[in-house]
């Protein structure tokens, strides 16, 4: 028999306002948090890893800082929101700067593509690649301006709960064409296959298939020129810190090192978790910010499951895996920007075998991340931090990881050295791994997908796990697997979403 507790934290808001229990502290969990502490209820997290952040943790070893997942901040206001809301600044806690230069594109051939935020430079970028694509990309960033407009800043953070809220939004989704490819919209603007690529990458950002992703996702150009590409001083675990510290100031607690096992439902509402050590902790609502495919398959009792059962979870499509090498170097590699992508030879080969075909290929496509271009203090004196991350199939593969981790590290060791960090191997002095099953067995990540259901049509907004669970009362979800989806745009807003959805604290009086 489990002990049964109420959580009831003493803080700021006193022993009568009504409890909400978020199931793990990703930056879902940690932004809902801090939005139902300012409507008045007391909040606890619980989390299965010994620290916040959920993929935004922290590896610190070997006098290095590795951020162990997200690295880029879009759309920051959503974070300085949090911080408003309990009203204070976040700039008196956490410093995010903007980067000029967005990302270096390097294609296999040496070419590359210097992408910003800048209209003048980029213009002139095309121009370089292909002078009679200029005017096509000029129309493709003004759709992607519209598209932006209208999905992110006016439905972003709609909860798509109902059908009618689908059909409303329906018109626009077949206008800006989200029943094309993000591949086959940006091909009706520009011709050239290196651009074609350089405007088509962005949902692999958000565990997409560019191929196969609706071309609503087209709206992330513009957003990047909106409101920029930053990154927070200290790393980004210097947000998800500071995401915690706010939540306690508000009265709010944490609880590390906990698993649930078990969503509580009792008369069709959800009333608490039970962990894995048989505690059963109560509260009037319950939020998760677990992978909702776990959330849906294996938290809740089979009486609360309708659309979302173990098979229908199981017939759905999960965003690839992820290949991460967080490594430190012993001498610096200042040529080497804050933000590269190495492209292989192959794009469109590449994306089918990794989502249709679920086969690991020789060649790859790399991320590389360097934070010690412009913060220093993430590596000692005279080192640089990296993590180069690369795009794998998710379990559905036979792929072998225990056994193919290491030739894989060593053959985009071998291509960094080829390519823009010449002498690598002579240089490395702290490594570490994150593969498939770390996802899985770190995160409970169905089938180790690193960003929950694949962003297509039929798995986005209506379509997609509602934000509040209709079969369950008092039940709801944030996070990338839910609306509106992956990336920490995304994920914020869904935390947005429960400004609508959840009811009011006083509700509970």
């Amino acid at each position: 028999m489990g002990t049964h507790v109420d959580i009831r934290p003493a803080g700021v808001l006193g022993e009568t306002a009504p409890t909400a229990l978020v199931i793990g502290s990703g930056f879902g969990g940690l932004a809902a948090a801090v939005r139902l502490g300012a409507r008045g209820y007391r909040v606890k997290v619980v989390e299965r890893l010994d620290q916040p952040g959920g993929r935004a943790r922290v590896f610190c070893q070997d006098g290095f800082t590795f951020d162990a997942g997200p690295t880029i901040i879009t759309a920051p206001f959503l974070f300085e929101e949090l911080w408003t809301l309990a009203g204070e600044r976040m700039s008196d806690h956490v410093e995010v700067k903007p980067i000029e230069g967005f990302y270096d594109i390097r294609f296999d051939d040496g070419d590359v593509f210097h992408y910003s935020g800048d209209p003048v430079a980029m213009r002139a970028e095309v121009e370089r690649f292909s002078p009679s694509d200029v005017k096509g990309y000029e129309r493709f960033m003004q759709r992607s301006a519209e598209l932006c407009r209208t999905a992110f800043e006016e439905m972003g953070h709609v909860s798509f709960g109902n059908v009618a809220d689908m059909l409303k939004a329906a018109p626009d989704i077949v206008r800006f064409g989200g029943l094309k490819s993000m591949y086959n919209i940006v091909a009706s603007y520009i011709k050239d296959e290196k651009l074609r690529v350089v405007f088509s990458f962005h949902p692999l950002l958000i565990g997409g298939n560019p191929l196969t992703a609706s071309g609503v996702y087209g709206l992330i150009p513009h957003l990047e020129r909106e409101w920029g590409v930053h990154y927070a001083v200290g790393g980004t675990g210097a947000l998800v810190r500071g995401l915690q510290a706010l939540i306690e100031r508000q009265g709010g607690s944490f609880e590390f090192g906990q698993d649930v096992d078990e969503i509580l439902v009792e008369q069709g509402r959800a009333a608490g978790v039970r962990l894995a050590d048989g505690r059963k902790l109560y509260s009037d609502i319950v939020v998760s910010n677990a992978d909702s495919a776990t959330t849906l398959r294996d938290l809740l009792p089979s009486s609360a499951r309708r659309r979302w059962s173990p098979k229908a979870v199981d017939k759905a499509k999960i965003s690839m895996g992820l290949f991460v090498w967080y490594f430190g170097t012993k001498r610096q590699f200042p040529e080497v920007a804050h933000h590269t992508i190495l492209l292989g030879p192959r794009y469109q080969g590449l994306l089918k075998d990794i989502f249709q075909h679920h086969k690991l290929s020789e060649d790859f496509s790399l991320y590389l991340h360097r934070p010690t271009s412009r913060d220093p203090s993430l590596a000692p004196p005279g080192c640089d931090a990296f993590y180069v991350l690369s795009p794998v199939p998710n379990l559905e593969g036979d792929v072998d990881w225990a056994k193919m981790a290491e030739p894989y590290r060593k053959s985009i060791e071998k291509r960094l050295c080829e390519t823009v960090m010449p002498g690598l191997d002579e240089a490395i002095m702290s490594s570490r791994l994150l593969t498939p099953p770390d996802f899985e067995t770190d995160y409970r990540a169905y089938r180790g997908g690193a960003f929950s259901f694949e962003p297509v049509l039929t798995q986005s907004a209506w379509f997609r796990p509602h934000n509040r669970l209709g079969a369950v009362e008092n039940l709801f979800l944030v996070g990338a697997g839910t609306h509106p989806g992956a990336g920490v745009p995304g994920v914020l807003s869904s935390a947005r979403v429960l400004d609508e959805v959840v009811p009011d604290a006083s509700q509970f009086a």
